[in-house]
C-alpha cells in the first residue's frame, strides 16, 4: 500500500512536469463548423480519448452519484469553456492544462484516489474548462459553433459512457485492470509531454 502522502507528492510532481510543456493538440486542428467535425474531434487524438475514458473509469470506480455527476460535470463545464473560447475570453495555460489532465486523471484512476463527489466534480470541471476553451477558440468567427460543440459534447459523453461501462464491467474483482488503464493514460500524457507520442 502506497502512503497517501507519497501519492499526493507524485501527483503534484507529475502535474508540474506536464504543465511545463504545451500539448499543441488543439488549435487549428481541422474543420470546426459541423456536427460531424465536432463528433469526430474527440476520437481523433490520444489526449481526448484517454481523458474522456479516464473520467468514466474513475466515476465507475467511485460508484454511486459519481457515475452520472462526474461525466455530466465534464460535459457541462466543457461547453461553458467552449463558449468562453468562442467569445475570445482569454484563459491562461490551456495547452499545459490539457496535458496535465491526461496525466492527472490517469493517476487518479491508477492510484484509485477516492475523493468526495464534490471534490471530483471540482477536479474534473477544472480540466473540462481547458478542454472546452481550446475547442471553442477553434470555431471560426463566421460559424456559430453550435453544431460543432453539440457534436463534441455527444462524442465526449459517449467516451465517458465507454469508460463507465468498462469500469463497471470489470467490477471490483478486476479493479486492477481499470487501474492499469489509468496508468496507461498517465503514461500517454507523459509521452505527449516529452514528444514521444
Amino acid at each position: 500500500m502506497i502512503p497517501a502522502s507519497t501519492k499526493r507528492t507524485a501527483l503534484a510532481a507529475i502535474l508540474f512536469l506536464a504543465a511545463a510543456v504545451p500539448a499543441e493538440a488543439h488549435v487549428g486542428a481541422g474543420s470546426t463548423s459541423s456536427f460531424a467535425a465536432g463528433f469526430a474531434h474527440p476520437l481523433s487524438g490520444l489526449d481526448h480519448m484517454t481523458v474522456m475514458i479516464a473520467v468514466g473509469l474513475w466515476a465507475a470506480m467511485k460508484g454511486g452519484k459519481a457515475v452520472w455527476a462526474w461525466p455530466l460535470a465534464f460535459v457541462g463545464v466543457m461547453l461553458a469553456g467552449g463558449a468562453l473560447g468562442m467569445l475570445h475570453v482569454p484563459v491562461p495555460f490551456v495547452e499545459p492544462a490539457i496535458l496535465a489532465s491526461v496525466v492527472a486523471l490517469g493517476l487518479l484512476v491508477a492510484l484509485a484516489i477516492d475523493l468526495p463527489v464534490a471534490a471530483g466534480i471540482a477536479v474534473i470541471g477544472l480540466f473540462a474548462l481547458f478542454h472546452g476553451h481550446a475547442h471553442g477558440t477553434e470555431v471560426p468567427e463566421n460559424a456559430g459553433g453550435f453544431d460543432y460543440m453539440a457534436g463534441f459534447a455527444m462524442a465526449t459523453a459517449l467516451l465517458h459512457g465507454f469508460g463507465i461501462a468498462a469500469g463497471l464491467g470489470l467490477g471490483s474483482r478486476l479493479r486492477g485492470l481499470a487501474r492499469a488503464a489509468g496508468a496507461a493514460c498517465a503514461a500517454i500524457g507523459l509521452g505527449l509531454a516529452f514528444g514521444v507520442l
